[in-house]
């Protein structure tokens, strides 16, 4: 089995493409789309045998919940059981979007979907063809990020198809992810409300909308995961990762010098001090400037592992709350 990709950059192949995608969701099977946080796996969220093949796929374990894509406030409120007031703002504000909403789930929802937990997380993506096949559907759809498990997330087809082909029938080519990275995640199930996954909406921003929402740096309290990203290795490349803060060539020269890499195989990720020289394996520049960092990010560490480096260094974030989220994929990526 080799997947096909479809293309949707005109009316007419996006139309096809809707079409293809949804006949195939409804068969039971699972599809690669895009969505504008990264490329999702996709299946009927109703679906319990569907959404098992999503997991065979990923080699995902089954502790490790999957969120819920919905294309209308009305099918989220029908994969949950309650609805409060500060999911009805946060969703008037940030939906459709990279915002996904911890609630109680709905006996509609299979217990795999959600790791055997009583909550859901429900999103309202803002990709046009992710939108579009929901609602020729008439269902939600499960889908976590399209790749193998603990990997680095797709954000475009190519990705997909270089890690997974050869196990799926159909891959949608929407284009380059703009967000980048995977949602926000805000638990409203307890009080405060938490967020368990940070992401390119901030906490500042959740906070102009639902006062009390407050960052939780562990989720220990709750022995099911509520969502997932929050396993402490995720989102990495086949090299090793390390994080550093460097001035100059020199000083991240000196901090190598103790790494079992060679410079020759070593991948540099820089937004402020741009290595010199033509001794390294690669040297990638990403602005400095937290969305632009994020859209290119996963796709910096794709290029390090397809150069063949044994070793990818990503100069240190900025401790600000718009980076927030970078650091936390980083971080994870490093365990």
């Amino acid at each position: 089995m080799i997947a096909e990709i479809l293309p949707t950059h005109t009316a007419q192949l996006f139309n096809a493409a809707v079409t293809r995608a949804a006949e195939s969701l409804r068969a039971g099977e699972v599809v690669a789309l895009p969505t504008e946080t990264v490329y999702g796996l996709a299946a009927n969220a109703w679906d319990a045998k569907a959404v098992a093949k999503i997991f065979a796929i990923k080699g995902r374990p089954a502790h490790n919940p999957i969120i819920v894509h919905v294309a209308s406030v009305a099918m989220a409120r029908h994969c949950v059981t309650d609805w409060p007031a500060p999911a009805e703002q946060l969703a008037k504000s940030f939906w459709p979007g990279p915002l996904t909403l911890v609630l109680p789930k709905s006996s509609a929802i299979p217990d795999l979907v959600t790791a055997g937990g009583a909550t859901v997380g429900v999103r309202w993506p803002s990709h046009p063809f992710i939108q579009a096949v929901i609602r020729k559907c008439g269902f939600p759809l499960a889908a976590p990020s399209a790749n193998l498990s603990n990997q680095i997330s797709p954000t475009n087809a190519e990705h997909v198809r270089k890690q997974l082909s050869d196990q799926l029938n159909l891959i949608i080519d929407g284009g380059q992810s703009q967000v980048g990275i995977e949602s926000t995640v805000v638990d409203l199930t307890v009080s405060p409300p938490r967020v368990l996954r940070p992401g390119m909406i901030h906490e500042e921003s959740l906070v102009a909308v639902v006062a009390n929402i407050q960052h939780s740096t562990s989720n220990s309290q709750h022995p099911t995961l509520r969502s997932p990203g929050l396993l402490k290795k995720h989102y990495a490349p086949k090299a090793k990762l390390m994080i550093l803060h460097w001035t100059h060539d020199a000083d991240l020269r000196r901090q190598l010098e103790n790494s079992e890499s060679q410079i020759a195989c070593s991948h540099i990720i820089a937004h402020t001090h741009i290595p010199t020289g033509t001794d390294w394996g690669g040297v990638s520049v990403i602005p400095h400037d937290a969305e632009a960092f994020a859209r290119a990010l996963y796709g910096e560490l794709h290029r390090g592992d397809e150069a063949g480096a044994e070793l990818i260094v990503v100069e240190a974030p900025p401790e600000t709350i718009e980076w927030h989220a970078i650091a936390d994929r980083l971080n994870r990526a490093a365990s």
